[in-house]
């Protein structure tokens, strides 16, 4: 298999992932290459099994000569990949069982609206705040970034902003329009998230899209930057609401913690939860929970209560606020959804099962 040109056979692996509306593509030894669509696994059994010289020959295809340094040392690295057209990948190359594999994302060349992405009009109202600090959370592969993309497409569309994204690695690829958009990719463009996020405050910035908030550094200066007029949108890999506030608090030292609960009970937006649930029509279309931050959820976090966050949630729909539950039987009742489905994605079947 040495004269395999991996670069060109790449090409057409990822022509795949995009021809069958495909999520994901899986390279491993002993394996069919492997594509996510619609959530399941299609082994592309027309292809040969990988070796593992063809999974070093695709690490080769996608990694610059410093990344590959980086991978050689670290056993794995994140990458972002393009496409002529436009089109990119967020990749990940690591060791398993002593080889190389592969794990790429599709990352659209599109970014839709609200609309199109199904989902509620209350975000725009969000995108047109002049500042404060909202949270876009959920499991990995739901949609979060998606969701993130369209409300900076959307101040890109109506407002002169100077809009700063901080990436790990850069996901949507943004044609200024109205705005100024400029992005920075973590360990390309800056060292780090938290340096980045440092430098904004010298950068007349308006908008900062925060890619991933992984230390209390990052988050102590995320939230720091929607204090002082600044809006700023991040994601987190939590649940819903409240344990999103628990996550950002649990980040720091404990004497640290009634300052940042403080700064988060002013400075807090809202907080969208979102699950991407398998269509009766096929695809998917996501379910999903807000929270509004207001006189009554600032105290519960101030005082500690953030065990009572979800039943504000449940009982502020006149103010704007989305229960996932409600959510998800209303997708039901729509026949957007399966029962059996919007059962496996609630996070709490009990309360659900009330309002079916």
């Amino acid at each position: 298999m040495s004269a395999v040109n991996y670069e060109q056979e790449l090409l057409d692996l990822l022509d795949i992932v995009i021809t069958e509306k495909g999520s994901d593509l899986h390279l491993s030894a002993g394996l069919n290459p492997i594509i996510r669509v619609t959530g399941s696994l299609i082994p592309l059994v027309k292809k040969p099994a990988l070796t593992e010289e063809d999974t070093k020959g695709f690490a080769a295809a996608l990694l610059n000569k410093e990344q590959e340094e980086v991978f050689a040392r670290k056993n794995e690295i994140d990458f972002s990949y393009a496409l002529k057209d436009g089109s990119r990948f967020r990749g990940n190359c690591f060791i398993q069982k002593g080889t190389v594999a592969i794990a790429l994302r599709y990352i659209p060349n599109v970014i839709h609206t609200f609309e199109e992405l199904n989902l509620p009009p209350v975000l725009q109202t969000f995108a047109e705040r002049p500042q404060g600090f909202f949270l876009c959370v959920g499991p990995t592969g739901h949609g979060k970034s998606t969701t993130l993309a369209s409300m900076v497409q959307f101040i890109n569309r109506t407002r002169a902003e100077h809009i700063v994204t901080v990436e790990d690695p850069i996901e949507f690829i943004y044609t200024p329009e109205k705005a100024l958009i400029e992005q920075r990719e973590v360990r390309v463009d800056t060292e780090d998230f938290h340096i980045a996020l440092n430098s904004v405050f010298r950068q007349d910035v308006d908008v900062i899209l925060v890619g991933e908030m992984r230390n209390a550094d990052t988050i102590a200066t995320a939230v720091t930057a929607a204090e002082t007029g600044h809006l700023v949108f991040s994601t987190l890999h939590t649940n819903n609401a409240a344990q999103s506030i628990d996550r950002i608090i649990d980040a720091f030292p404990e004497g640290q913690q009634d300052q940042i609960r403080l700064q988060l009970s002013s400075s807090l937006a809202g907080i969208f939860s979102q699950r991407l649930v398998p269509r009766v029509s096929g695809g998917f279309i996501p379910a999903y929970e807000l929270l509004i931050n207001n006189a009554a959820v600032s105290n519960l976090i101030r005082e500690r209560r953030t065990h009572e966050i979800q039943t504000v949630i449940e009982t502020g729909l006149e103010q704007g606020m989305i229960d996932m539950n409600r959510s998800l039987a209303e997708l039901v009742q729509k026949g957007e959804i399966t029962v059996e489905n919007a059962f496996a994605h609630s996070i709490n079947p009990k309360g659900l099962e009330r309002l079916m």
